[in-house]
């Protein structure tokens, strides 16, 4: 006999775990109403957050998986509607069949990241928190998961809505002076107006710098090694990994294709390309191998130009740099000193940095690991950095444009107020008090499905 499908309005499911095999699988089911459903796929009717043995059903009965059924009512779930998990075992086969039981049921295949949008929508969550979800599931660093944690938690939040109740009770007194014109001077000076606006101004500055840092450890930087045939390349991208990634020989032209590896410095993560040697081959494979060595050199945010410190700078070596995209920080690098007899040291002149090491001995590497902290701009912030996206970093420095023009108007309050109105949107596209639908379709569809 067959169990009749409950009809459910606008209820969503996904496979909440990743694709491939594993011990468990995990399906998430989010929407209004959904004890009818876990009624029809396993015959019970489960209690709000205790977790219960249960059998899969189809809808003849017969059994599709066992394993854990999980109910979160209406608030007080992830979503803010009534949520179901169901804990199976992890097969791909066995998850699509669950998954398809579920369509059956009423559900509709859930979009990317659409668990979470409900959740903002139904304020579980502000826009940055929910961001921190997808951002949390992608880090490459353990400082990384830990500043996501930290902005999942509010951190971030917390400390936007600081600064946006600092502007707001700015504003009240600002605007209450425009009642009062013949008083303005004066009720300025007492509510000490612009000293206020200075501080906001500050704490503006300390977490924009904090957000660049934490924009850092995000998305951390490309790093591409170039140079001639047999410099040393794989070499160094074997010694920053602390393993042999890449096959090195004496035989010019070994490395064919690029190969990235992803390695942390202070908890960064620098995105190492090694790549074809440059220069001129008749040899098919290896031409594509330089053309693609190209097409890194153009997605580069830093350029390591290396150079056999036996022969030095060569005419080849000139055609190399001359090619080379400029406004990309490039350093030189002098690789092999422990086969020319030269010390580890950096160098800066008018050619720029220039630094002296060893990839296989591991000489100077420590002042590589230096240089490319500076040209990321690193600097240490303790536990407080703020894991921040492209768009954070706009609207703080939109804010903080609108601020630094308040302080310029002092004398013409209706635009000084206008200025920290804009400054108090800027801050509230970071959380989502003001943001476009279309907004927060790209923000989301970028999330995994099932979050």
């Amino acid at each position: 006999m067959e169990r009749p499908a409950p009809s459910l309005p606008d209820v969503i499911a996904a496979v909440a775990t990743a694709p491939g095999r594993g011990g468990v699988g995990v399906i998430r089911i989010s929407g209004p109403g959904l004890l009818p459903m876990a009624q029809a796929l396993t015959g019970k009717n489960p209690e709000p957050r205790n977790a219960g043995f249960v059998r899969f059903a189809d809808s003849k009965g017969a059994t599709i998986d066992e394993g854990i059924l999980l109910f979160f009512p209406a608030p007080r779930s992830f979503t803010g509607e009534d949520v179901l998990e169901l804990q199976g075992h992890g097969g791909p086969v066995v998850m699509q069949m669950l998954l398809a039981r579920c369509v059956e049921l009423g559900a509709r295949l859930a979009e990317p990241g659409e668990f979470s949008r409900r959740a903002f929508l139904n304020g579980k969550m502000d826009l940055a928190q929910a961001e921190a979800v997808a951002d949390l599931i992608e880090a490459s660093t353990a400082a990384a998961a830990r500043s996501a944690v930290r902005s999942l938690s509010g951190a971030f939040s917390d400390e936007t809505h600081r600064i946006t109740d600092a502007l707001i009770d700015l504003r009240m007194l600002v605007e209450a002076t425009l009642d009062f014109p013949e008083e303005e001077v004066e009720f300025l000076q007492k509510g000490r107006a612009l000293e206020r606006l200075a501080g906001i101004r500050g704490r503006l500055l300390d977490v924009l710098d904090r957000a660049r840092q934490g924009a850092l450890l995000r998305t951390g930087m490309n790093v591409v090694l170039v140079g001639q045939p047999n410099v040393g390349k794989s070499s160094l991208l074997n010694c920053l990994a602390g393993e042999e990634r890449a096959i090195v020989t004496e035989i010019a032209g070994t490395t064919r294709d690029a190969l990235r590896e992803t390695i942390a410095i202070e908890g960064i993560p620098i995105h190492i390309i090694d790549t074809a040697g440059l220069r001129e081959t008749a040899d098919p494979v290896e031409k594509i191998g330089v053309e693609r060595t190209w097409r890194e050199i153009e997605r580069a945010d830093v350029i390591l130009r290396l150079v056999d410190a036996r022969s030095g700078l060569e005419a080849e070596d000139a055609t190399i740099d001359a090619a080379l995209p400029t406004g990309v920080e490039r350093i030189t690098v002098f690789n092999k000193i422990d086969l020319s007899g030269q010390a580890p040291e950096r160098r800066d002149g008018g050619g720029g940095i220039a630094l002296h090491l060893s990839a296989k001995a591991g000489q100077g590497i420590d002042l590589l690991r230096s240089e490319l902290l500076r040209v990321a701009g690193w600097h240490a912030h303790g536990e407080d950095v703020v894991l921040a996206r492209e768009r954070h970093l706009v609207a703080l420095r939109r804010a903080l444009e609108h601020v630094e023009i308040a302080g310029e108007q002092s004398g013409a309050l209706e635009l000084f107020a206008e200025e920290l109105r804009q400054a108090q949107e800027c801050l509230g596209e970071i959380t989502g008090e003001f943001s476009s639908d279309d907004l927060l379709g790209v923000i989301f569809s970028r999330f995994c499905i099932g979050k």
